[in-house]
């Protein structure tokens, strides 16, 4: 009898204990964050940050309405393949491969007192190597006008109309997109006596044009287009973004092509910053210099219109406007 009461006080030590070891775990559980998992035992985890769990939710429901959106596309829009890259794309192709294609930039040193722009000997010595130029006949008072037309703004007509009241020739740098849509305008630069000039297809940096053949049709894309139209072919071309290099001067050289930069320009091209034909006129009247090939921008309302009054102020003081082809011709005659 003694034997059995001694084992049931055992075994309710043993609950009493038991119990008490399962309160103080459920307590720990309550205070720390604990969780319990499987069979493997008890996971640990940090008490939920206010919002926290909230703000978990919300990003799993945009990141399922993100996969909506990109997996379900419109019934009518073509999903376009990305083009190959070609692992050759960054390696010059050609025959004039060898030669330096480091990107320049051209640029030129304005004078003070209307002297001539100059630039370093090294670039001067490059142009004269194959045949560009950005300065012709710095003893003599002669003009040299030249627009760059990239995309129209409204504005060649009124520029097209003062160089004609004014008999003044000019060229127009045009590329294949301007030559596409705007024929109407190329075709009275052609009939009212200016130069039309190359200004490649699509206005890329020449020296990033790798391949030969490519950059080849860049230029003889505009003449091939402008020859279909007008019978007559191109001589000059203005580097897009005024960017070169040996290579491309070389290339385009071969091509039968003078390439021209300029001496005067200034930021007239940012159409949302036009200032005023004032603005203008004394940009231009304050840089003219003896032989200087003057860059306008065609999209310019300024330059469009000060350009009368460019054009009367600058004869008065004794400045002549030529056309590019005298260059030529007064060199031929000097031979």
């Amino acid at each position: 009898m003694r034997t059995k009461r001694s084992l049931a006080c055992i075994l309710l030590i043993f609950l009493a204990v038991h119990l008490m070891a399962c309160g103080t775990k459920a307590r720990g559980i309550a205070e720390t964050g604990l969780e319990e998992t499987d069979s493997t035992g008890i996971e640990v985890r940090q008490p939920d940050v206010p919002g926290e769990r909230e703000a978990e939710e919300e990003k799993d429901k945009d990141t399922d309405k993100d996969k909506d959106v990109n997996e379900v596309l419109p019934e009518k829009e073509e999903v376009k393949e990305e083009p190959a890259v070609d692992p050759d794309s960054k390696k010059l192709q050609g025959e004039y491969a060898h030669l330096d294609n480091t990107r320049l930039a051209w640029w030129f040193r304005r004078e003070k007192d209307n002297k001539p722009s100059t630039t370093n000997a090294d670039i001067e010595a490059l142009l004269k190597k194959y045949d560009g130029m950005f300065i012709e006949h710095t003893d003599q008072k002669v003009l040299y006008l030249t627009f760059d037309e990239g995309y129209e703004n409204g504005y060649t007509p009124k520029i097209l109309d003062t160089l004609k009241e004014n008999k003044v020739p000019a060229a127009f740098f045009i590329t294949g997109s301007y030559l596409k849509h705007h024929e109407d305008l190329v075709k009275r630069m052609v009939e009212e006596g200016h130069i039309v000039a190359n200004h490649t297809v699509t206005h890329p940096s020449m020296p990033g044009v790798f391949d030969e053949k490519k950059l080849e049709e860049e230029i003889l894309g505009v003449e091939r287009a402008f020859y279909e139209a007008f019978q007559k072919n191109m001589k000059y071309l203005r580097p897009p973004k005024g960017e070169y290099s040996e290579r491309t001067l070389a290339i385009t050289q071969n091509l039968g092509y003078q390439t021209v930069f300029w001496s005067f320009a200034y930021r007239d091209w940012e159409t949302d910053k036009q200032k005023g034909a004032d603005y203008a006129y004394k940009n231009v009247m304050g840089g003219i210099h003896n032989g200087a090939i003057l860059l306008l921008h065609a999209v310019s309302q300024d330059n469009a219109e000060a350009l009368e009054r460019i054009i009367k102020d600058a004869r008065e003081k004794g400045y002549e406007f030529k056309s590019l082809d005298d260059i030529a011709l007064e060199q031929e005659e000097e031979e």
